[in-house]
């Protein structure tokens, strides 16, 4: 009886480099999932701030709750609250699938139809290559959009409440833009745009849009805020009263 060929066994510490890698990989991307997570929590609470602030629905239709260390206003109108969750379902899969470089949201005259106010929202994902066309959505749009520059490196670690602060932020300076915007005029609507990048699965409810451009607007930068795998900046454009 031929003798047995000897077994073959893996290096212990080649397995264990291996283990260690793909803990990496899954600490990676539970960490990715929960800065998406956060990312469109954002978004949520901006699209409600805005439209009060903005006054395009009336006060009384708006109830305080307490997040981010503020008295948060968001909209207690079914109908607003039935939209703003159709866009949040979606947006909640494309930020998790790291498929958003860019959100929007316009104000427009409901007589006039023109846009008087553009909120946008960029979003960059430390370590991904901006080379693939993108494509702006709405829950009713869409448009293409040139790529930026390739994404950044990864910051480092930011505690909760270092985020959670810089949120804050942002959200006092959206209250505050209300000295220097001028003041809404009639009744106004809005709609919230998505671009996403062009292989993104998109549901049949949402729709073409150009991009709601406002002509000779005026633009201000406002605070931006990162976590370890994103970074949001903030753009308002608006029409100057005439």
């Amino acid at each position: 009886m031929p003798p047995s060929k000897p077994s073959s066994s893996s290096d212990p510490t080649k397995e264990k480099s291996k283990d260690r890698s793909k803990d990496k990989s899954k600490v990676h991307k539970l960490a990715l999932k929960g800065s998406a997570r956060l990312v469109a929590e954002f978004f949520q609470y901006s699209i409600h701030s805005i439209l009060f602030q903005r006054g395009v629905y009336p006060a009384e239709d708006f109830v305080a709750v307490k997040k981010y260390g503020l008295n948060m206003l968001v909209s207690a109108d079914d109908q607003v609250k039935a939209y703003i969750k159709k866009i949040m379902s979606q947006l909640d899969k494309w930020m998790v699938g790291g498929k958003i470089s860019k959100l929007v949201i316009v104000i427009t005259d409901k007589d006039t139809g023109e846009h008087v106010e553009r909120w946008q929202f960029d979003v960059q994902i430390f370590g991904k290559s901006s080379s693939k066309s993108r494509t702006a959505l709405t829950a009713a749009d869409q448009e293409n959009q040139t790529p930026s520059s390739d994404a950044g490196e990864a910051i480092s670690e930011k505690t909760e409440k270092e985020i959670q602060d810089e949120i804050a932020a942002i959200f006092r300076q959206i209250t505050a833009s209300v000295t220097f915007l001028p003041q809404l005029s009639g009744d106004c609507t809005f709609n919230v745009l998505v671009y996403a990048d062009a292989d993104s699965d998109v549901p049949v409810e949402w729709g073409d849009s150009d991009a709601k451009e406002i002509n000779n607007a005026e633009r201000v930068q406002l605070r931006g805020f990162s976590t370890s795998n994103h970074r949001v900046d903030t753009l308002v454009s608006y029409r100057l009263a005439e």
